[in-house]
């Protein structure tokens, strides 16, 4: 797990090193271990690396890395799972290599099928390689998202990074807060992929290739897919369900074991659920030594602490087992959660996985993660609320809807009545628009929280954005299009971004198996009733790993991973709440309506309604206005990065 940047010019100016260092040590969280600098024999082209050593730890594993005459130049962040077999056939056929790491069979894949070797990876990546022959960069992305990848391009220079934080120092391509994208922020707690907060810097978007040549002319390429066919009959055949459950079993151990090589100690998280479960049990079986684990807590609030079940499932398989317990304080690390996230982000949660992903970090280097088991085999609640609504006649759906009028807000999100008014309000929409509206933050409140100057013409903001323009197939299950809408959007936008920005914060690599292609393909072929049946989520999966799960992990309902901050709000981080909402010169006054925020800090204080979430978004929208002249201003001290 590495930080990667670069700069290739368009306009007959040779790339400076300094600035490509500049932009380089912003990231020097991915990587504490090692830096690397390359700068093209013409000067067109830059490349910038921050190294996390976990394969082959010697100085031969540095990047950027070369092919052997040093014409294809990579940068590389991320792990390749099959890199040994790939590596294996490139040998057969002549190639040269001085390392172990996989990040070194990318140049020479490349040397053979030029960017037509992306399709070949399988792995979690970002990539930036430079083509000294054809003097051009190719961009790339792994096929889910889970590691990030940002570009600027103008007429002068294409840079590219990691992390858009690289991007502060260049004062030659100055920032600037794009206003069209604030409102999709409070929509959904994030800005969609390909967008960011910023004008001007975008999002290489998951499966695709990006080249850039030297006059500055793009090509895009998508070598991937998720697809999911047309409704699948439920096969009644034992025989046949036991092979699925045999094929989930066998994908997911394999997936597993992809994800155990590391030349550094590795771990866990443990949340005490039915994923995080699943994997610590295979690694346990997989592994010679007792498995690392890690969980986190919140002391006095038993609604969103798990540490029991944790427990539970460390004691069944016998693990090296920490337990962290987060208190009110763990607000201070707001600051620090909107730098690394390079801006406002709406998800709280990303509070405790900092907090746990730190204190892992103590003790081991890689971590795997039970992040999209919920996305492949339907484990939200939202998503039985969403394919159940759909079988409710719409006239009724708009009856039921108008209830919500006459019910009381209540006074915690987790509450029975809070769930229900949630299910309520969305009922009579449109699938898409359910899903959307369970998933966000201001719904039809957004307009009024907006300032009418946000508010282009006075047209509503366009709930479906996230969605990027891009119908559905047809033909699809109502489950199959909850299922593909939420890989493209919440678990993109949401999940992986706080999962790669809180784990590389603390230089803590995180591997996913649940996110393998091959598995991911596999479950989404498989009928809907093996997921979601009778208000049961996850069927196949719990039947596949039964023998692993305790009883009591296996038959709980879903908590999540959030954090209390609705109470917190109005206890001990009152007073902060209102300092920074309240305040007169609050810097959020310049987009949004101060007297409708008042309201809802109001609102929320005396317990007319839980809006522990809106606030949170709000807090991180305000420090991050309050901050960005400061980030933005700085200089890096190049000489020094360069001595």
């Amino acid at each position: 797990m590495c930080g990667i940047c670069g700069e290739v010019r368009f306009d007959g100016s040779p790339v400076r090193p300094e600035a490509v260092v500049a932009m380089r040590d912003q990231l020097v969280h991915r990587g504490p271990d090692a830096a690397g600098l390359y700068v093209s024999p013409r000067g067109a082209a830059g490349l910038g690396f921050r190294r996390l050593s976990i394969i082959d730890l010697s100085p031969d594993g540095h990047q950027p890395m070369p092919n052997e005459d040093g014409s294809v130049q990579v940068v590389f962040n991320g792990e390749i799972y099959n890199f040994a077999e790939i590596r294996r056939g490139l040998v057969a056929r002549g190639h040269v290599f001085r390392s172990r790491t996989d990040s070194e069979v990318i140049a020479h894949l490349y040397e053979e099928l030029g960017d037509r070797c992306i399709d070949e990876l399988d792995g979690m990546f970002a990539i930036g390689i430079w083509d000294d022959r054809q003097q051009r960069v190719v961009l790339a992305r792994d096929r889910a998202g889970k590691k990030p990848l940002f570009y600027r391009h103008d007429h002068r220079a294409l840079l590219f990074a990691s992390e858009s934080k690289a991007f502060f120092p260049r004062h030659d391509m100055p920032l600037a807060v794009d206003r069209e994208m604030i409102p999709y922020y409070f929509l959904y707690g994030y800005v969609p992929c390909p967008r960011t907060p910023y004008q001007d810097v975008r999002q290489v978007e998951p499966g695709h290739v990006l080249t850039v040549d030297r006059e500055g002319r793009t090509q895009t390429r998508a070598y991937w897919h998720l697809q999911f066919p047309p409704e699948v009959p439920v096969t009644a055949d034992a025989a046949d369900r036991r092979a699925v459950i045999d094929r989930v079993r066998t994908l997911m151990t394999a997936a597993v074991e992809r994800r155990l090589t590391s030349d550094v100690p590795l771990g866990a998280f443990l949340s005490g659920g039915i994923d995080s479960t699943i994997i610590v049990g295979l690694m346990s079986q997989l592994m010679d030594r007792p498995v690392r684990t890690f969980s986190i807590g919140f002391k006095d609030s038993p609604g969103y602490d798990e540490t029991s079940f944790a427990r539970q499932a460390a004691e069944r398989f016998k693990t090296d087992h920490t337990e962290f317990i987060v208190e009110p304080d763990a607000f201070d690390l707001i600051e620090s959660l909107v730098w690394h996230h390079d801006g406002p982000f709406g998800d709280s949660s990303a509070v405790p996985t900092h907090i746990v992903s730190r204190l892992t970090r103590q003790q081991v280097t890689v971590v795997l993660t039970g992040d999209g088991g919920d996305e492949l085999f339907a484990g939200y609640l939202r998503f039985y609320a969403a394919v159940a609504a759909e079988r409710i006649p719409g006239a009724l759906r708009s009856m039921l809807s108008g209830l919500t009028s006459v019910m009381p807000a209540g006074a915690s999100q987790k509450g029975t009545m809070a769930r229900a008014r949630r299910f309520l309000t969305a009922a009579a929409l449109p699938l898409d628009h359910r899903i959307a509206r369970w998933s966000g933050l201001f719904g039809d409140d957004l307009e009024t929280l907006l300032l009418p100057s946000m508010q282009a013409g006075g047209t509503p903001a366009d709930r479906l954005f996230y969605l990027g323009g891009e119908p559905l197939p047809p033909g699809l299950s109502p489950l199959s299009r909850v299922l593909l809408t939420n890989f493209k959007t919440y678990l993109l936008n949401d999940l992986l971004v706080k999962a790669d920005r809180c784990t590389m914060a603390n230089s803590l690599e995180g591997r996913s198996p649940f996110l393998d292609t091959a598995l991911i393909e596999y479950v989404a072929t498989l009928p809907d009733a093996m997921k979601l049946s009778r208000g049961h989520t996850k069927v196949i999966l719990k039947e596949a790993f039964a023998d692993l799960l305790p009883a009591e992990i296996q038959n709980r309902g879903k908590m999540g991973f959030g954090i209390p901050f609705g109470e917190w709000f109005r206890g001990a981080l009152r007073e902060r709440v209102c300092d920074l909402l309240l305040a007169k010169d609050a810097k959020y006054r310049e987009y949004l309506s101060a007297p409708y925020v008042e309201r809802l800090v109001q609102r929320h204080l005396a317990r007319h309604a839980d809006l522990g979430l809106q606030l949170w978004s709000l807090l991180c929208f305000e420090i991050w206005l309050r901050a960005l002249p400061g980030w933005t201003s700085a200089r890096t001290d190049t000489r020094a990065a360069l001595a």
